[in-house]
């Protein structure tokens, strides 16, 4: 068995051989074995052969994209350009719309948060989904483009937009960005039709919710739906809490925060998305009162002045702090409570 293993050897290594002669004992042999000696020269072994090889083509880097990639980048930007600029000019510059850039740089980077930091397979959505909604969606979009509705055009492009994703990446992807999608729409103005009929009862509330607490302490007021008469002074809820709409804002800031706080805590998450919008309520009934009494001692020019700016800081100051309380009071109690019965 050696001497027929042993006669490979000077195949691999060419090199002189000892005068021990080969012995049947193990032991004899790998003294033998070990008696092999080599030279520089004869070390280096040339494996490579031409008809053994083959030898690969060099990659060259593609510096330009194709044409596919190319018509879908130029479909992108003729979507998405003309009606955020619109959007940025009219709806951001105003206070109901003032939170669009802030929404806007965090959802971008919740999203690329989202897909940095998870391995996700992508495979192309369904077509019979994804096509018939990216359609109507695009209806949509060109009907509202021409009509000149805002409202209606931006979320079209959005819907679009959503739907184009769907179609390339999959619905995969799709759900584990979710919150990035949910939260990047509350950058977009809603309908002014959608706004009113939700924030019209709300305003009718805080309303009576503000006349009662100050007749119960004794001030000179009366209402009539959303109009507060007080003294000698007659306030429209609409004009003295125009931060009303800002209860899409507070919403949106205390959704990102259980975001940045609770992700993968599901019960937590939806204990403080649930109660966003009463936290928007109870702050606007504050600033509705502030702006009331301020109205009643200092004057209607007082309060519609620099106090109103400061009664909305004050509005989105409590707000947050409600929620911070309810973060560290409700949470863990609600948390317990779910984790016992589960």
């Amino acid at each position: 068995m050696w001497a027929k293993s042993s006669n490979l050897f000077p195949r691999l290594l060419p090199a002189r051989v000892s005068n021990t002669q080969d012995r049947s004992t193990c032991g004899n042999q790998i003294e033998s074995l070990a008696s092999y000696e080599t030279t520089d020269e004869r070390r280096r072994v040339n494996f490579e052969s031409p008809s053994s090889l083959v030898q690969p083509g060099r990659v060259r880097p593609r510096w330009f994209a194709t044409p596919a990639e190319l018509l879908l980048v130029l479909g992108f930007a003729a979507l998405v350009l003309p009606t955020m600029y619109e959007v940025a000019t009219q709806t951001w510059t105003t206070e109901q719309g003032g939170h669009g850039p802030l929404v806007l740089a965090t959802g971008l980077w919740a999203l690329w948060r989202e897909l940095k930091g998870k391995n996700i397979e992508q495979r192309a959505g369904s077509l019979a989904i994804g096509l018939p909604c990216l359609m109507l969606a695009l209806a949509g979009f060109i009907l509202a483009r021409i009509t000149g509705v805002l409202e209606v055009e931006d979320f079209a492009m959005y819907a679009a937009l959503v739907s184009g994703a769907y179609l390339i990446f999959g619905r995969r992807v799709i759900r584990a960005i979710w919150f990035p999608l949910v939260y990047l729409a509350f950058a977009l103005p809603p309908p002014d039709t959608v706004v009113a009929l939700v924030t019209q009862p709300v305003k009718i509330l805080i309303s009576s919710w503000a006349v009662s607490a100050l007749d119960i302490l004794g001030y000179p007021v009366a209402s009539s739906g959303v109009t507060i008469q007080i003294g000698q002074y007659q306030l429209l809820v609409a004009a003295a809490c125009a931060g009303l709409n800002s209860i899409v804002t507070l919403t949106a800031l205390c959704l990102f925060y259980v975001y940045l706080r609770h992700r993968s805590d599901p019960i937590a998450f939806a204990v403080i998305a649930i109660a966003a919008v009463p936290v928007a309520i109870v702050a606007n009934f504050v600033r509705v009162l502030a702006l009331v009494l301020i109205t009643y001692y200092f004057g209607d020019a007082v309060a519609q002045g620099f106090v109103h700016d400061f009664a909305g800081l004050l509005m989105f100051s409590i707000a947050l702090l409600t929620i911070f309380a309810i973060d560290r009071v409700t949470v863990p109690f609600v948390t317990k409570i779910a984790r016992r019965h589960a």
